[in-house]
């Protein structure tokens, strides 16, 4: 289970691996089957589902995602926890309030990934 201080810390983190445009520490938080889902993939990666899997394809589909923000500044709000879940409440690019829930596989791996956004 986890608890309060470890979903926190796995915030800070993952904020500031993308702060840092630091690829490698990004997708160090996610499993090699994880599954993704997401609205900024039908723009930047031309995915009409808005999903993928596979923590390589991730691992490129993020990377385009911060050359396409070189100014990407994450700023945290939020941290809800659950049982094997975390919701990140955070300003993304563009102004844009998104909330992502992170469900954590047995090893302490994020296995899947659904990102929320008020506008688009």
């Amino acid at each position: 289970m986890l608890t309060e201080h470890k979903a926190k810390e796995f915030a800070e983190h993952w904020i500031q691996a993308w702060n840092n445009h630091d690829i490698e520490s990004i997708v160090s938080h996610y499993a090699g089957d994880v599954e993704y889902f997401s609205p900024f993939l039908t723009r930047l990666a031309n995915n009409p589902h808005g999903t993928l899997r596979g923590k390589w394809a991730l691992k490129e589909y993020l990377a385009k995602g911060l050359a396409a923000y070189p100014d990407l500044n994450f700023v945290l709000k939020n941290v809800l926890f659950g049982v094997r879940s975390i919701v990140i409440q955070y300003q993304s690019v563009n102004n844009l309030n998104a909330s992502e829930v992170f469900e954590f596989d047995e090893n302490g791996l994020v296995s899947r990934v659904q990102c929320h956004y008020d506008k688009w």
